[in-house]
């Protein structure tokens, strides 16, 4: 008997991703599922109804939540969907149990084998499952195309009659997966580009894309690839280096960010106020409390001239690909423990183990 998989069309505001595609679906039902869509689930990303139908899924119906063994999803579901889910059911997405105590309870109240796919273990093993990273590409290319909108200046260098206009110079700050497709992409529209990053070794990731590597004369480097934390001294150094730097720069785009913990604070109030007016500051770290001391999450402020924006779910803005991508991590996921139409958990995996929530009580 196949295993029912259940793919729910999202409800929160402005989300228009999907967790599955009908390429995905596809191969979900050649690994023995029994694929049921909600109506509508993938239309905002471009996946109709009939898709997924010719793909082999089939409708979904009034009583498909209760009796689905998976629920796929893109961001947390609503207490509802949850307390009719059936006991023992299995939930994968980007679920942040631990961020809403009513979410958490009712995820614990139904014993639901919960996947939050933000705590998969940052391994090569991994790299295909991983939703942040995938996600993050999609957002950091959002944000430059944003803050190019945003300015008031060319982002090339243009030759023209009324003669030469200089190229924008953009700050990318954090090289992560965010920071490096922005890097990309503000090299892409002709801008000037420095990327800002606490660990030295990211230079020849940036460097790589046409960035330029900013040095501000103080290291964080640490062990296995992580960045120790600056002393005092070493913080206000960097911090005074950085504040004389952002006077010459045109646009800033943070992406700075830790999983499961607030963003880090990296532009005060004070180095805004030295900004050139008509400078432009897009936060993609707004929703975890954003780089910027300014930034006010979904929206965006004038502050003495300069634009702070602090835009939410930039990965959304580019539903299709973003769904595709998603979609993909998730089917790569969920392979873990479907096969030949049975799910099947070996809890040696680390994948599987270190994903779980709740985790199980020690014996």
């Amino acid at each position: 008997m196949a295993v029912e998989v259940l793919v729910l069309k999202e409800t929160a505001a402005g989300e228009r991703r999907v967790a599955a595609t009908p390429e995905t679906v596809k191969k979900l039902i050649a690994a023995g599922a029994d694929v049921r869509v909600e109506a509508g689930a993938g239309q905002s990303a471009g996946f109709l109804d009939q898709a997924y139908y010719d793909a082999g899924a089939r409708p979904a119906d009034a009583g498909s939540l209760a009796s689905a063994q998976v629920v796929l999803v893109v961001q947390p579901p609503s207490a509802e969907i949850l307390n009719g889910m059936a006991s023992g059911a299995t939930l994968v997405g980007v679920l942040q149990p631990q961020a809403d105590a009513a979410r958490g309870d009712a995820i614990r109240a139904r014993e639901l084998l919960a996947f939050p796919l933000e705590r998969l273990p940052r391994t090569t093993r991994a790299q295909a499952m991983d939703v942040l990273s995938s996600q993050a590409g999609m957002a950091g290319y959002k944000a430059v195309l944003i803050a190019a909108q945003l300015t008031p200046r060319f982002f090339p260098m243009l030759t023209t009659a009324a003669g030469t206009i200089r190229p924008s110079k953009v700050l990318i700050v954090g090289a992560g997966v965010a920071g490096l497709q922005a890097v990309a992409t503000a090299r892409r529209l002709g801008a000037q580009v420095e990327c800002f990053d606490v660990r030295p070794e990211t230079r020849e990731q940036i460097e790589s894309l046409g960035g330029k590597f900013l040095d501000l004369g103080v290291s964080a480097a640490g062990e296995g690839g992580y960045a120790r934390q600056l002393t005092d001294d070493e913080r206000r150094e960097q911090q005074r280096r950085l504040g004389e730097h952002l006077k010459g720069i045109d646009v800033i785009v943070c992406t700075a960010a830790v999983p499961g913990r607030p963003a880090p604070k990296i532009i005060t109030a004070s180095m805004v106020e030295g900004m050139r007016a008509g400078s432009v500051i897009v936060d993609l770290a707004a929703e975890t409390g954003g780089n910027c001391e300014l930034t006010r999450p979904g929206e965006s402020i004038d502050h003495n001239g300069v634009t702070i924006a602090g835009p939410l779910n930039l990965a959304s803005l580019g539903a299709v690909h973003a769904s595709e991508m998603y979609a993909r991590n998730v089917l790569n996921f969920v392979s873990l423990f479907l096969r030949e139409g049975a799910l099947s958990f070996d809890w040696q995996d680390e994948l599987l183990a270190k994903t779980r929530w709740p985790e199980p009580a020690a014996p």
